[in-house]
């Protein structure tokens, strides 16, 4: 009776910190997913594919000429980091048990939408979309799209090998 008891509390232990291995999992794919691709958001700005800056993100919250140097790109590139932290968790509730490609890819059009569209408002420096040109919407769908798969193909993939684990534990 003893070790039974013994042994229900270390697979219940166990669950635990598999849990908490996987959601910090979760949160490194996200901060990675937000640096990596803002720091290629910032390389294709540099490169005048994009009219859009890292910085944008802190015009809501930050006042000052130093935002519109490469200082506020860095910090940007951090803040995104930042917030893709709680994008990786959404992910996590909404889509994780799904592998396909075209779960990733569609989320990453879905956050473009919403920041496009439903944030913009939040962003004085944002233009209107019929205003951002051409290249401008083209490469930030594209790296949204990007980020999207990468977070989604990550994310699925590291809760398939949660499952396959649970599975051989029983």
């Amino acid at each position: 009776m003893e070790t039974e008891k013994r042994h229900d509390e270390q697979l219940e232990q166990d669950q635990q910190e598999t849990q908490y291995s996987f959601t910090g999992k979760i949160l490194t794919i996200g901060f990675i997913g937000g640096l990596f691709w803002s720091l290629i958001g910032y390389g294709l700005y540099m490169l005048n594919f994009t009219k859009i800056r890292p910085a944008l993100v802190l015009s809501p919250w930050v006042v000052g000429e130093w935002k519109e140097k490469a200082l506020g790109d860095w910090i940007g590139i951090l803040v995104i980091g930042l917030l893709s932290l709680l994008v990786a968790l959404l992910y996590k509730v909404l889509f994780a048990k799904f592998k396909h490609m075209i779960t990733g890819i569609l989320f990453g059009v879905g956050l473009w939408i919403i920041v496009f569209y439903l944030l913009r408002p939040m962003f004085p420096g944002l233009q209107p979309i019929q205003e951002l040109g051409r290249n401008t919407v083209t490469t930030t769908l594209c790296l949204y799209v990007l980020y999207g798969l990468f977070i989604g193909f990550s994310i699925s993939f590291e809760y398939d090998e949660l499952q396959k684990a649970r599975k051989e534990r029983q």
